[in-house]
């Protein structure tokens, strides 16, 4: 979609230099590349339901708000089933379109903090970042009453459920103390030995470090501008995770690229195929943030934009929640220590290297020698084993080094699955939501894990397949 997009771009930029044949030709591809959108959107496209009783009365007065500033959108806001708040398109609309303008003048970003009576004590600190100003003045601006932003802060949830506010365990006095917060003690039980477990725990970890140098010193020194009731862990904990899930990078015209909460684009969620892709760079024109669509629209359809090419522990971990359908992202990360490769030509000066797998049936190449597994991790471990370059030539030593290597990473492999016991006695349907999309993560995990060891025994049959050939001919 992203690749149709661009490509539709160089036609319209080539459109106003070509004589009338020339033309002719580009208008005939630029309605080809539409077409081939348009069945794209019509493949990738997921009926909502939409929850009649939530009334998003705020996010009404949100909207509001921005349409009196400037912003214009064909979008508005509802509850969509297992989605959370939405914006849903109250129209058709077409490549091209835009869905939604905000305004540079109502965006939150660091300007905010340059005017504000913290920024000469920040300014001070070492190693303080525009990310992190921005958050702290976010941790008080939300408890003000007279903000300019106070409609937006009103829509923001208490909690973001985000795996970051899993469950904090305190040992005092030998006893064990358990905070219940978003990420629950049985969603992260259930997750333990998995690549999200130790992400989240990582960027708690993280988190809590950051905290602790800054505060409580930043509250003792300067309690009338860090007010020690307004910047405690927990309200650290919740503006971390507003800027995690919320903001954006976002290019301004004076070429400046700044972190920014945009309101109202906030409710636009992720999708593996979004429909909007490109939505980083203020229009200079207009001074505005464009939200124009690379596939269409249609009335009642929630309208979706790209977060990144995020995996989805990053998506749970930060935001909340995995998406819908297969991610190319997902991978199940290998490590190797270096002194077991190295005579791998590009192996690099560390003593690990790691290698991402992922879901082989995103693999166009089953055959011999590929086996659906990435390459560069196959000539990592035939490296390891032969002295010489490896040549793809059926051949006896050749099938043997490969026999190797699918055993080896078949018993690695099942040795993993195992670790990743299944959830069958979970109850799903009462289960809180936290343990359900631990249990989805797990089963995602499960799913490549088990690509990858059918792709090792389908290549071990291969391989020794060629082997028999091999020895017949001796």
């Amino acid at each position: 979609m992203e690749a149709q997009n661009f490509i539709l771009s160089l036609i319209k930029s080539a459109l106003s230099h070509h004589v009338r044949m020339q033309t002719h030709a580009l208008q005939d591809l630029r309605d080809a590349l539409i077409n081939r959108i348009h069945e794209l959107g019509t493949e990738f496209k997921v009926e909502n339901k939409i929850d009649i009783n939530y009334k998003c009365d705020k996010e009404k007065c949100l909207l509001q708000w921005a349409e009196n500033n400037g912003a214009k959108t064909r979008l508005q806001i509802a509850y969509v089933e297992g989605a959370g708040r939405g914006a849903i398109a109250m129209e058709d609309m077409e490549v091209g379109d835009i869905a939604m303008e905000i305004p540079a003048s109502i965006t939150i970003s660091e300007d905010l903090v340059y005017k504000s009576d913290m920024y000469q004590v920040l300014e001070k600190i070492d190693g303080m970042s525009s990310e992190t100003m921005s958050l702290l003045w976010s941790m008080k601006e939300r408890h003000n009453c007279n903000s300019q932003f106070k409609m937006y802060f009103d829509t923001l949830p208490e909690n973001f459920n985000t795996g970051l506010t899993l469950a904090v365990m305190n040992i005092v006095d030998d006893i064990k103390i358990v905070a219940r917060l978003s990420f629950g003690v049985e969603a992260i039980m259930a997750l333990d030995g998995t690549l999200l477990f130790e992400e989240i725990m990582q960027a708690k970890e993280h988190l809590r470090v950051q905290y602790d140098e800054l505060f409580p010193a930043l509250s003792k020194d300067h309690p009338d501008i860090f007010p020690p009731e307004l910047y405690t862990w927990e309200q650290f904990l919740w503006a971390c995770e507003l800027w995690y899930s919320n903001s954006m990078k976002i290019m301004f015209a004076d070429g400046n690229l700044k972190t920014c909460l945009i309101p109202v684009a906030g409710f636009l969620n992720h999708s593996l195929h979004p429909h909007i892709v490109h939505y980083g760079k203020i229009d200079s024109t207009t001074n505005s943030l464009k939200f124009r669509l690379s596939r269409p629209c249609s009335v009642g359809e929630q309208c979706c934009l790209s977060y990144g090419n995020f995996s989805g522990s990053h998506l749970i971990t930060f935001y909340g929640f995995l998406p819908q359908g297969d991610n190319p992202y997902d991978v199940i990360p290998l490590d190797f220590e270096v002194d077991q490769v190295d005579t791998m030509v590009e192996c690099p000066l560390s003593n690990w290297t790691t290698h991402m797998v992922r879901g082989t049936w995103l693999s166009e190449n089953q055959n011999i020698f590929y086996y659906g597994l990435p390459s560069p991790l196959l000539d990592c471990l035939r490296s390891a084993r032969i002295q010489m370059p490896f040549t793809k030539t059926l051949i006896k030593a050749n099938m043997e080094v490969d026999k190797e290597i699918l055993e080896d990473l078949q018993s690695t492999f099942n040795a993993m699955m195992e670790n990743l016991s299944d959830m069958d006695s979970v109850d799903r349907e009462s289960s809180s939501w936290d343990v359900k999309l631990a249990s989805q993560f797990k089963e995602m995990q499960r799913r490549i894990v088990s690509s990858i060891l059918t792709s090792c025994s389908t290549g071990i049959k291969l391989v020794e397949h060629e082997l028999s050939k091999c020895k017949a001919e001796e």
